[in-house]
């Protein structure tokens, strides 16, 4: 599958999409779409300024738009203003570069051709999120993106009843299903595998439907209900996932529970960085490779780092079963000196500051609320990071509460790593210098390492041209395993029966010349052993079974 036939919402999906992949330029200059201009797979051989501007041309299928029908125009993402016309009429305005936005373009449509265009403004400003992406990339700093980075795309939509939102909070017996339809009647029809359907008739906006004999979902067990909902101009398809995510007392300790039951979040970071598309690989399919060679190797779970994927990438974790920690992106200025090596080195206490201007602080906040409702309805996603140490923290403890009341079904990490305050669900630590058993978190939270490892081994014409980066070195798998072994025999596993209920290995793969991945940054080598990997996994599982009985 290619991006062009990737349906790009597949949680409420219409047959009525078109996709606008054909036919871009940029500055004039030919662009393959949806790729960012600075990666190879666009084919752009142009300069990338601060400005872009984007033309396509488009012809709508005969049929495609019925009669009492609107055309929405829909962008992925778009790094990190875009301001969109449809043959000379303004259309939308949108600002940060990691989330979806769309346009009602019905009026300024015309029979036959019809011209798209976009200017994309990009100065990685701070105001905006902007994760990892860096000017000058070097160390743990990569290439920037600019421009259309996600799928562009078109979709008719009735006037009159159509299903404009879904919400869905499960539980174990059921799911909450809260859904927009204008006030019409609609039908939910949801299969259950066993040849029979549950229906439901509503007007209501929220309706409650339990499901007989539930099939809970979990790393083992990814179990989707499909299902429908038809109002009489419209139908579309969407899916849930019955579980829980909890943090319950097991063993006398703050444990994470999936469905009532502890789970040990064996994890390992995930950057998100593609060599040849960058924010973007050359097919969907990529992220379903990058799930099973990490569940290969013995992971139940990625921590998706200062990053918002297209949603192809939390479709392929519920379907194949992987937990995601997601990160909010990051705003505001960093300091190497003050944020990194004063907390590794003498003190990791410090009061919130405020940085950044007002106007940043508010975007960042309205930012964090958009990434909870974009990305509620996924199964996979068990908890959220809101500040990656100190990088542009603020408030913590408020922004932590607003995004607790946003969504309480989910954990929070106020402050990853460093520079804790009062309120967060997780105790999170970051240890990549030392190695040490844990004492029990503090009072009312959970022990998570949310970083550590980074071990860096080199292969040979599998690394990008740049100076080698990573935290230690190791020569041969044998001398990485041992290092890997190590970390988690004389620190990890000992540090279970104090509370510990995840670990965060870094990372899945090299990231330019960064070289601490458990894979090469083509995803061609695998550096570690993959049995011993398992084995470790086992043991992990085993501890945590033995510290909650």
């Amino acid at each position: 599958m290619n991006w062009e036939a990737c349906c790009p919402r597949p949680q409420l999906q219409r047959a009525s999409f078109l996709p606008l992949s054909d036919g871009w330029t940029l500055e004039g200059r030919p662009i393959r779409v949806p790729w960012p201009p600075q990666s190879a797979l666009s084919g752009y051989s142009g300069r990338v300024g601060d400005v872009l501007h984007y033309e396509t041309h488009f012809t709508l299928p005969e049929d495609f738009l019925p009669p009492k029908h609107r055309l929405l125009v829909h962008f992925g993402a778009v790094d990190q203003a875009a301001e969109v016309w449809l043959n000379g009429v303004p259309a939308v305005r949108h600002e940060g570069g990691y989330l979806p936005f769309s346009a009602d373009i019905t009026s300024a449509l015309r029979k036959g051709e019809n011209r798209l265009t976009v200017t994309a403004t990009d100065t990685l400003s701070h105001k905006y999120p902007y994760g990892k992406q860096h000017k000058r990339p070097h160390g743990m700093w990569y290439t920037p993106v600019s421009g259309i980075w996600q799928a562009v795309w078109l979709e008719a939509v009735p006037e009159r009843g159509a299903v404009a939102s879904l919400r869905m909070t499960p539980d174990l017996a059921g799911v909450t299903l809260e859904t927009d339809c204008g006030g019409v009647e609609y039908t939910v029809d949801i299969p259950l595998g066993n040849g029979r359907t549950v229906t439901v008739r509503s007007k209501e906006k929220s309706l409650r439907i339990d499901i007989p004999a539930p099939r809970l979902w979990s790393p083992e067990d990814p179990y989707l209900y499909r299902f429908t909902v038809t109002t009489e101009t419209d139908r579309v398809e969407s899916y849930f996932a019955l579980r829980t995510v909890t943090r319950e007392e097991r063993g006398g300790r703050l444990r994470i529970c999936l469905n009532g039951r502890p789970v040990f979040l064996h994890a390992v970071l995930d950057q998100g960085y593609f060599p040849d598309g960058l924010f973007l690989p050359s097919a969907p399919e990529a992220y379903e490779r990058d799930i099973l060679r990490m569940k290969e190797l013995g992971f139940n779970t990625l921590r998706k780092h200062v990053k918002i994927e297209p949603e192809a990438f939390y479709y392929a974790c519920d379907r194949l079963g992987m937990l995601v920690l997601q990160d909010m992106v990051n705003s505001g200025g960093y300091n190497w000196l003050l944020d990194t090596a004063i907390p590794n080195v003498l003190t990791k206490k410090r009061p919130d500051r405020l940085p950044g201007s007002p106007a940043r602080r508010t975007f960042f906040e309205a930012h964090c609320l958009g990434t909870q409702r974009h990305l509620y309805n996924h199964p996979c996603i068990v908890g959220c990071t809101i500040f990656n140490e100190g990088w542009g923290q603020y408030d913590s403890d408020r922004i932590f509460r607003a995004c607790k009341a946003e969504d309480p079904s989910r954990f929070y990490v106020s402050t990853s790593g460093w520079f804790a305050q009062r309120e967060s669900d997780i105790q999170s630590e970051h240890l990549y210098f030392r190695t040490q058993v844990l004492p029990p978190p503090r009072a009312g939270q959970v022990l998570l390492i949310s970083e550590c490892g980074g071990f860096s081994r080199r292969i040979a014409g599998h690394t990008a041209d740049r100076k080698n980066y990573g935290y230690g070195t190791a020569d041969t798998e044998e001398a990485l395993m041992e290092r890997i072994q190590a970390l988690y025999r004389d620190m990890v596993l000992p540090s279970i029966p104090n509370g510990l209920s995840g670990c965060v290995y870094t990372q899945l793969s090299d990231v330019e010349g960064e070289t601490n991945g458990l894979y090469t940054y083509d995803r061609e080598v695998c550096k570690v052993d993959a049995r011993a990997m398992r084995e470790l996994a086992k043991r992990l599982r085993d501890a945590l079974e033995d510290a909650c009985t």
